[in-house]
């Protein structure tokens, strides 16, 4: 259970770290940040497809599933955010 414990410590300090940090970024500055940020999360793709993968039980395979599809949306996100971004700063022909 102190395992446990701690786990929710770290999980519940992160959000507060990560509420500080996003909320001083300008906005001008908050849609390339966060497209670049969205884009890196790929890793988390592959995390949720190998937990998806190992089966080690029915709920693990339907979590895992499910962070396989909302990794996927956070990902192809990203790089729509991306692209539409930088297609504002192409020369007009």
């Amino acid at each position: 259970m102190d395992s446990f414990l701690q786990i929710m410590t770290i999980f519940i300090l992160a959000i507060f770290v990560g509420v500080e940090v996003i909320s001083k970024v300008p906005p001008i500055l908050h849609t390339p940040l966060m497209s670049g940020s969205n884009a890196i999360s790929g890793i988390t793709l592959v995390g949720a497809i190998i937990s998806a993968g190992m089966q080690a039980t029915y709920l693990t395979v339907i979590l895992g599933t499910i962070a396989v599809a909302l990794a996927s949306v956070n990902v192809v996100g990203g790089f729509l955010v991306t692209h539409r971004m930088l297609s504002k700063f192409k020369r007009k022909e």
